[in-house]
C-alpha cells in the first residue's frame, strides 16, 4: 500500500517542483551553455529497480573531454575537468534537479538508494545482500544523509539495506529533512574520493 502512496507522491512533487522550478532550471541552464561546449544535460546509465537499466539525469558540471562511464573518485584529479559553473553546481547539489524528470516518468523516487553506475560492479553486489537492488533507487536517500561520497561500499549498501528494512512514512521524512540539512551545510562532498568515513560504525535508523 505505501508503495502505491509513495509513487503518487513522486509523481505530484515532481511535476509541482518542475513548474516552481522553472525560472532557475533557465538560468542554469544559460549559466551552462555561457561556460563551456556541449550540452546542458548530462546522461548516465545506471541500475535500476530490479537491476534494470536506465539513464539518469544532469546538468552537466565537466567538460566533454571527461572520461566516460567512470565515477568521479576514479579520475584523476578530477578538478580539472569540473567547470566552474560545474563546481557550484556540484557543491549545492544542483546538478541533481534534471533526476525530476526521472522520478516523473518512473525511473527514481524522491527517497531511495542512489542509483548505481552499470557497471559498479561491488556495489551492486553488496547491495543485493540487503535487498537494496529490489526497491527504485531514489534522488536522495538514507546513506546520502549519513556521509554520502564518505562512505566506504559496504557502509554505504548496508545503509541503503537499513532504509529498505525501514521503508515508510516516517523513514523518508527523515532522508528528506536531512537532505535539505547536508545541502545546506555541504556535507559529505568529497570529489576525487571515497570510503573516508569509518566502516565500522552501527548505522541504525532510530
Amino acid at each position: 500500500m505505501y508503495n502505491i502512496i509513495k509513487r503518487f507522491g513522486d509523481t505530484v512533487f515532481s511535476l509541482v517542483g518542475l513548474i516552481l522550478l522553472s525560472p532557475l532550471l533557465l538560468i542554469l541552464v544559460i549559466a551552462i551553455k555561457l561556460e563551456s561546449k556541449g550540452p546542458v544535460l548530462f546522461k548516465q546509465k545506471r541500475v535500476g529497480k530490479g537491476k534494470s537499466h536506465f539513464y539518469i539525469l544532469k546538468f552537466r558540471t565537466m567538460r566533454i573531454d571527461t572520461p566516460k562511464d567512470t565515477p568521479t573518485h576514479l579520475l584523476q584529479n578530477p578538478n580539472q575537468y569540473i567547470t566552474k559553473v560545474g563546481g557550484f553546481l556540484r557543491k549545492s547539489s544542483l546538478d541533481e534537479l534534471p533526476q525530476i524528470i526521472n522520478i516523473l516518468v518512473g525511473h527514481m523516487s524522491i527517497i531511495g538508494p542512489r542509483p548505481a553506475l552499470w557497471n559498479q560492479d561491488d556495489l551492486i553486489k553488496e547491495r543485493d545482500k540487503y535487498g537494496a537492488n529490489d526497491v527504485l533507487p531514489g534522488l536522495t536517500g538514507w546513506a546520502q544523509i549519513n556521509g554520502r561520497d564518505e562512505l566506504s561500499i559496504d557502509v554505504k549498501a548496508r545503509l541503503d539495506g537499513e532504509y529498505v528494512k525501514k521503508i515508510g512514512i516516517v523513514m523518508d521524512v527523515k532522508c528528506f529533512v536531512g537532505t535539505i540539512i547536508s545541502v545546506v551545510k555541504s556535507e559529505g562532498i568529497v570529489e576525487g574520493g571515497t570510503g573516508n568515513k569509518a566502516t565500522n560504525r552501527e548505522f541504525v535508523a532510530k
